[in-house]
């Protein structure tokens, strides 16, 4: 089984809270690194403007380049669900490597000087989801623009969609994410 986000862009109106959530969830008691962040995409000429919002976390990639270019073996795929986490312990942090960052195609991983320089990105709420729940990201979006699951459900109440404004899918890490672009 692969866990998946879905993300229907048309919906999204770039509010922030998945991402105020999430922070909240990982860290309330001290400044925390965005592991969502909200992207805005602007297209046209004035007065014709569109604006869209791209929702992003780690995408725990089907073959994630973070995992195979790691020298500490930091990062793993679990295999039961594709969840991709780091080990912090065995991290070597950004000044001694720092090559996470520069194998994703998404720029997802983070350094944050509070954890002594060592990455940190979503870790798809594997606490909540022990428990039987969701993603925090995805309970928090009021306008239901998120959703998680298993990958091959996802599809059958989705469909195959993985275009979407300011994304580009990159056939050699295949991310776990479904989008439905701004119609």
């Amino acid at each position: 089984m692969q866990l998946a986000f879905f993300l229907n862009q048309s919906r999204c109106s770039g509010c922030l809270t998945c991402v105020m959530a999430c922070r909240q969830w990982h860290a309330p008691d001290h400044e925390a690194m965005n592991w969502r962040r909200v992207e805005i995409i602007e297209n046209g000429i004035f007065p014709d403007l569109k604006v869209s919002f791209l929702s992003l976390s780690c995408l725990h990639c089907q073959t994630p380049p973070c995992v195979s270019v790691c020298p500490a073996s930091a990062i793993l795929k679990r295999k039961h669900d594709g969840i991709v986490l780091v080990d912090r312990d065995k991290c070597l942090g950004e000044s001694a490597c720092g090559q996470c960052r520069e194998a994703c195609p998404y720029g997802i991983p983070q350094f944050h000087p509070r954890d002594d320089f060592r990455m940190g990105k979503c870790d798809f709420c594997h606490d909540r989801l022990d428990q039987g729940k969701r993603p925090i990201c995805v309970d928090a979006c009021p306008m239901h623009a998120l959703d998680a699951g298993p990958l091959d459900e996802l599809s059958k109440r989705y469909g195959h969609g993985a275009g979407a404004e300011g994304f580009i899918f990159s056939e050699e890490a295949r991310p776990s994410v479904l989008l439905k672009g701004k119609e």
